[in-house]
């Protein structure tokens, strides 16, 4: 059972830095990012897995989409932008384009939101 002052010390953190108003890739590296706060304090899979359980992950979750809902984001010479392909079946691709139309939004930005929630292991297939 991971310790409830690390995910106040996680959250406190956070909230430090989201009253600062940065925007949501900064805020995204720096909390969740490879080397981000929660990385930091939660190292194994099993406490990473429990503190996305908790309410204060969903508590930084909310604060992260309300930076991304802030507008364009200037370049950072820090943050480039990635490109990746993705193979999917015409009709994923037809859900995924009406969902989008239907939180008008664009396809883009609709897969970061999807990409950007926990997803438990036992609904990621392994590799064959």
């Amino acid at each position: 059972m991971i310790e409830v002052e690390m995910q106040e010390d996680v959250q406190r953190i956070a909230e430090n830095l989201f009253s600062l108003q940065p925007d949501w890739i900064t805020f995204y590296r720096e909390i969740f990012g490879l080397h981000g706060i929660v990385r930091q304090k939660f190292r194994s899979r099993e406490e990473l897995a429990e503190f996305e359980q908790s309410e204060a992950y969903q508590d930084l979750q909310q604060m992260l989409t309300k930076l991304r809902g802030q507008g364009p984001l200037a370049a950072d010479p820090e943050e480039p932008t990635r490109v990746i392909t993705v193979r999917l079946p015409k009709s994923l691709h037809e859900a995924l384009r009406v969902e989008a139309y239907e939180h008008h939004t664009s396809m883009n930005k609709l897969c970061v939101s999807k990409l950007l929630q926990f997803i438990d292991d036992q609904m990621v297939p392994a590799e064959m």
